[in-house]
């Protein structure tokens, strides 16, 4: 019983860690450190030069910004459409349900013409937002709802399976005792949902980040205005300037890996407290 007890499913610890690092090194370490190395030819003027000039830092603050801006709006939705889809019951659910994964099917550019038609001057929703003073295509705002749009599935789907493994008897428990619902959902359901809920933010900041497709059609790419970092390498690559290309990915490499650090980092010291608590 005792042999049998500590048996497991997966190869040993050894098997199973040697091909982890393999897999990592093979799919992430190895291009990364391409990257790297490619960078390293330039002369350090020409890298300063490069990734520190206005355009380009205008370009990093548009990109960071919006994705930034995206991801906090999806953190909000992206949990009542979860909320909606696992505490409700109504027609056409299934259907719904099925259109929060629309955005991972459909091709960036597709969404990039069609969000763009819509939002347009003379679109259907941009000429009524038009008499308003409100634009959309063409300006950072349009970058940020192409972003929302590509990016709220990984908050639904990240927070969807967490409510529905949450105990409704604890909260019905905190009710009977006089609880009130903002209470019961801050003491009870939100401690317990809020590690889920930096996973999807930081999912869709990651994807918001190196997004192309979908924001290049509807932000006009107009320099030191709606000119978003990816597109500066991929103007780089058309180039062939593949040394400048490597080196603006690389400093926008370096600063998503420290946002992201720091949102795990947060996450981990929350899912801490909570299992301390």
């Amino acid at each position: 019983m005792k042999g049998s007890a500590n048996r497991r499913v997966l190869p040993g610890f050894g098997l199973s860690l040697g091909y982890t690092i393999f897999y990592l090194c093979v799919i992430v370490l190895i291009p990364l450190s391409g990257v790297l190395i490619k960078t390293a030819g330039m002369s350090w003027e020409d890298f300063w030069h490069t990734v520190w000039n206005a355009r380009v830092i205008y370009a990093y603050k548009i990109s960071f910004m919006t994705a930034l801006a995206a991801a906090g709006i999806n953190a909000v939705f992206g949990f009542l459409v979860a909320w909606v889809l696992v505490r409700y019951k109504f027609p056409g659910k299934s259907f719904i349900d099925s259109l929060v994964d629309l955005p991972f099917a459909l091709p960036t550019a597709v969404a990039g013409v069609a969000l763009t038609a819509i939002y347009a001057p003379n679109g259907w929703i941009g000429s009524k937002l038009e008499p308003l003073g409100i634009k959309v295509a063409y300006t950072p705002l349009g970058i940020t709802v192409a972003l929302v749009f590509i990016g709220l599935p990984f908050v639904v789907r990240t927070v969807q399976p967490i409510l529905q493994d949450l105990e409704k008897d604890t909260e019905e428990a905190a009710v009977m005792l006089g609880a009130y619902r903002f209470r019961t959902f801050r003491k009870i359901i939100l401690p317990e949902i809020i590690p889920a809920l930096l996973t999807g933010f930081a999912l869709a900041f990651a994807r918001g980040i190196g997004e192309y497709g979908s924001v290049v059609f509807i932000s006009g790419n107009m320099p030191m205005r709606t000119e978003i970092a990816p597109l500066l390498i991929m103007t780089k690559l058309e180039q062939y300037d593949y040394a400048g290309a490597t080196a603006i990915a690389l400093v926008m490499l370096v600063i998503s890996f420290i946002a992201l650090l720091i949102i795990n980092l947060l996450q981990a010291r929350i899912n801490k407290r909570t299992i301390s608590a």
